[in-house]
């Protein structure tokens, strides 16, 4: 319903819109308003809606001596850890009626007490990982555990992976027949070795799993000089990379049809896999080159001559190019978890960086 006061303020703009030059019906048309209805309005300014006004309070309502004995009984010793849809039928039983379920559901709602009722703790609120981003080789890893099938049904040899986020190298892995926390740090030991790690230079990235947040993992981490960072439970997007190599190896058209035979067999198939993934295989990401040149860092000068190439070709042949060549750009920094604003910056800033080295 439309006050007086609010039916003056619309007769007087529709009325300044006219002596504008405009039409009635236009007027009206513009604020979705019916020209009878107008008309109406303007015939009589001082009387109002006569319509009665709707009554929101149902007859039916429970009084609150009611709500009250319904809060009560659902908060009891007996009742405090079941559902409506278990206090109802119990209660009936007894030839007892207090209220329907659904009723029973609705005031709990508005209490906030429907959410837990059993011995299970609330739900927590779980905050996305930190921001983290790498803009050369060794400074942020990823890794995780996969199962591999053996002949013996229920039982898997472990595949520990890890690899850097920013050149999609496979940095370390082994396999094992059990997941252990002791076991992923000697893989972590061999890694900072390898790599000549130094202390607070690289974060490890993981999922929630025992192996990864065990006391034994932590400690060795701690030693070693890495900063741990973890997924939310149950949040596989919190940890892409990994997952994204796994999906990688078992759609391998190579990858066994049937399970590995032993251990040995399984490690055997792993190594020429990772030999193929570091040396051979050109990632889509990375814009096409291996990682082991990008770990290397040569991906850069790699790059700079496709894009040699490209030109040459585009001078060669100017009518098959519409515009600029293909962008063999090297990727400048990547992401994990990034929020929005720190994921338009870095693109911002990628770009600068590119147009410096296309200059």
């Amino acid at each position: 319903m439309t006050s007086l006061i609010e039916r003056g303020k619309i007769i007087t703009m529709v009325k300044a819109a006219m002596d504008s030059g405009a039409r009635q019906d236009r007027a009206c048309m513009a604020i979705n308003l019916n020209e009878r209805t107008l008309q109406r309005w303007q015939t009589d300014q001082s009387r109002g809606d006569q319509r009665p006004g709707r009554t929101q309070t149902p007859s039916n309502r429970l009084s609150v001596l009611e709500r009250k004995k319904v809060l009560t009984v659902a908060n009891s010793d007996e009742f405090g850890s079941l559902p409506p849809s278990q206090i109802v039928p119990i209660l009936a039983d007894r030839g007892e009626y207090i209220a329907s379920e659904s009723t029973f559901y609705r005031i709990l709602r508005a209490e906030n007490q429907l959410k837990h009722r059993g011995a299970e703790r609330p739900a927590q609120r779980r905050h996305k990982p930190r921001a983290l981003c790498a803009t050369a080789p060794n400074q942020l890893f990823s890794w995780d555990i996969t199962y591999l099938p053996t002949p013996v049904k229920g039982i898997y040899f472990y595949l520990y992976l890890f690899m850097d986020i920013f050149s999609r190298k496979i940095v370390g892995w082994q396999i094992y027949e059990s997941e252990s926390g002791e076991l992923a740090g000697e893989v972590m030991r061999d890694i900072c070795a390898r790599e000549a790690i130094k202390a607070d230079q690289v974060v490890l990235h993981s999922d929630n799993g025992h192996p990864m947040k065990g006391a034994t993992m932590l400690a060795t981490l701690q030693a070693l000089g890495v900063s741990p960072s973890f997924s939310r439970p149950a949040v596989s997007n919190d940890n892409p990379y990994s997952e994204s190599l796994f999906k990688t190896l078992k759609y391998r058209s190579a990858y066994p049809r049937r399970a590995f035979e032993s251990l040995l067999a399984a490690r055997q198939w792993v190594g020429v896999f990772v030999q193929w993934y570091n040396q051979e295989h050109r990632h889509s990401a990375i814009n096409f080159v291996t990682p082991a040149e990008r770990h290397a860092g040569l991906d850069t000068a790699l790059l700079k001559k496709r894009a040699i190439v490209y030109e040459a070709a585009k001078k060669r042949c100017p009518e098959r190019w519409s515009g600029a060549t293909r962008n063999w750009q090297p990727v400048l920094a990547v992401h994990l978890n990034p929020d929005q604003q720190i994921a338009e910056k870095g693109e911002k800033i990628k770009d600068n960086l590119a147009h410096k080295m296309a200059a």
